[in-house]
Parts: structure tokens; C-alpha cells; sequence
């Protein structure tokens, strides 16, 4: 079995596949997490690390919501299968190296580490703010599980100017103000999780529009990036990342102007996996092309911004 799934002899592009899965697992998890909350699921198990005081799995009393978020827990189960799998495949791969096994190592350690965090949402009756927290760590491993598959591969080998940079930077760094701004909008508004649950006090229509500008800041940034590199190997990741704020744009003014309707909300949440991902990839590709390639991996042609 561990020679089908590449992990006896694993192989640049089994490793690579790993990484993927990891990426993905992360990203399922967001959004089963996501559904926990807008079905009013979020105490569904009322505590943690138990389901109930007298058991680990719920009783036909919690019904329907019980059964929402055991499955999301168990979900958390299988993720750190695939994220140990990861770590074994790029372990035991020979083009590996000590930075390489520890950022897998991290990823790995990670996982149980947000089960926590969200041990401890339930334990605090799902407080705006840890969910937020909850979010955004999930946000990360997605980010470090997508430099995992851009070590494994090679970055571009290119030359790109201290303008280019620069901005690639502030972009990047933008998109991370406009998802936890995204998480604060979503801890003044409704979807608490439970009926019960507590906001955070802020004023939903406000921070919609604070939200909304940081918003047209980062597309501003993406739409010079996307000048700035276009006759680079990174064009269409720059270019893809705008496409994916668009669309999360329209994603998220719709959902706004219809009272956030679950599918699009569950959706946005999806959308900023993605905006992650991408945008992960383009800074790394980008701060880490100085002429030189990453660890062993597919190689390109170099190239040289303006």
C-alpha cells in the first residue's frame, strides 16, 4: 500500500502530490468548519475534547447539529492522516533537505494544534474572536502547506527588481489585512454558530465597508502587479490572483446585498482559501527567485523584470 500511495520510494512528483493533498485537506476543513457554523452547529457538541460530559460521540438528543460538528471533528482525523503522509513522503524523498522536513514538520504539528484552538471555541460558547483565530490558523496551514509544494517543485529562476518585489510584498501583505478584516465582519454579524453565541460588538455595516476598502487596496496592488510582471514567469500567477479577487469580490458584495445566504457564504469562505493559496504562491516564487533555484524540482528559464 505505501509503494501505490509513493511513500516506500517517493518520487518528485508523488511528494508533490502530498503537498497537494495537504493543501486540499486544509481547504476541506475550512469549509466543513465554515458549514459547522452556519448551520448553527457550533455547539452542536456542547464540549470539547469529549462530545458530551459522558461521551466522546453525540447522543440522539443533540440531533442534527450534534452530528455537524462530530463529523467536522472526525474530519480533523483525516487530515492528519494526510498531512503525516506528507511529512513521511518528504522525509524519506531523496531530493529532500532539513528545511524541507521541518516545514512539513510544522504543518503536522499544526493540525492538532488548531484542534485545540477550536477545543476551546466550543469551550468559550464560540467567543468572535477565537473563531477568528481558529480561521486564520487554518488560513495559514493552507499558506505553508502551498510553500511546501513550491520548495518541492523549484521556484522560478529569475531576476526581479527591488520595485517588483516590493510590491509582490505589499500585496501579499494586503491580502492578509483583508482576510482578517473578513473574519472581524463575519464576528459582528449573524451566522454566529449557536443562537446563543456571542458578537463582537462591532458595527457589521461598518466594518463591511473598512472591509471594502482594504479590499479596493489589494486590487489596486494585484492590478500593478500584474503590470509590473507581466513578461515574467510569475505572469499568471499575478494575473490569476486578480481573477480570484475579483470573483471573491463579487462573492462577497452579493452575499452582502442578499442577507448572506449560505451557499455564498460558504463559498466566500472557500474564496479566501484560494486567495491564500494563490497569493502564497506568487510571493514565494517571487522573494525567493535571485537567480538561484529552491530545493530539487522542476526548473525554468530565467527571466528579468524591469
Amino acid at each position: 500500500m505505501s509503494s501505490l500511495l509513493g511513500l516506500r520510494r517517493p518520487t518528485d512528483t508523488s511528494v508533490q502530490r502530498w503537498a497537494w493533498a495537504a493543501v486540499a485537506a486544509n481547504t476541506v476543513i475550512i469549509l466543513t468548519g465554515g458549514l459547522v457554523r452556519l448551520t448553527g452547529s457550533g455547539l452542536g457538541c456542547p464540549t470539547w475534547p469529549r462530545c458530551t460530559e459522558e461521551s466522546f460521540t453525540p447522543h440522539r438528543e443533540l440531533g442534527l447539529h450534534g452530528a455537524i460538528e462530530f463529523g467536522n471533528r472526525l474530519l480533523t482525523y483525516v487530515l492528519i492522516v494526510v498531512v503525516i503522509a506528507t511529512l513521511v513522503a518528504v522525509w524519506r524523498w531523496s531530493g529532500t533537505s532539513t528545511s524541507l522536513r521541518r516545514l512539513a514538520g510544522v504543518i503536522v504539528l499544526g493540525v492538532p494544534f488548531q484542534g485545540v484552538i477550536g477545543g476551546i471555541t466550543v469551550l468559550t460558547d464560540l467567543n468572535p474572536w477565537i473563531v477568528s483565530l481558529h480561521l486564520l490558523l487554518s488560513l495559514l496551514l493552507v499558506s505553508a502547506s502551498v510553500l511546501l509544494v513550491v520548495r518541492v517543485r523549484g521556484a522560478a529562476v529569475a531576476t526581479f527588481s527591488p520595485r517588483a518585489r516590493t510590491l509582490v510584498v505589499a500585496t501579499y501583505a494586503m491580502l492578509w489585512v483583508v482576510v482578517y478584516l473578513g473574519t472581524v465582519v463575519t464576528g459582528s454579524g449573524p451566522h454566529a454558530g449557536d443562537d446563543d453565541a456571542p458578537r463582537n460588538l462591532l458595527d457589521p455595516q461598518l466594518m463591511s465597508h473598512v472591509h471594502a476598502v482594504a479590499v479596493y487596496v489589494l486590487v489596486a496592488l494585484t492590478v500593478a502587479t500584474v503590470v509590473l510582471v507581466r513578461d515574467t514567469p510569475v505572469a499568471r500567477l499575478a494575473a490569476g490572483l486578480l481573477v480570484a479577487e475579483l470573483a471573491q469580490g463579487t462573492i462577497g458584495f452579493v452575499q452582502y446585498l442578499t442577507d448572506l445566504p449560505i451557499a455564498l457564504v460558504a463559498a466566500h469562505l472557500v474564496g479566501a482559501a484560494v486567495l491564500i493559496a494563490v497569493g502564497t504562491r506568487l510571493f514565494v516564487e517571487v522573494v525567493s527567485a535571485r537567480g538561484t533555484s529552491a530545493v530539487a524540482g522542476t526548473r525554468r528559464q530565467s527571466s528579468t523584470v524591469r
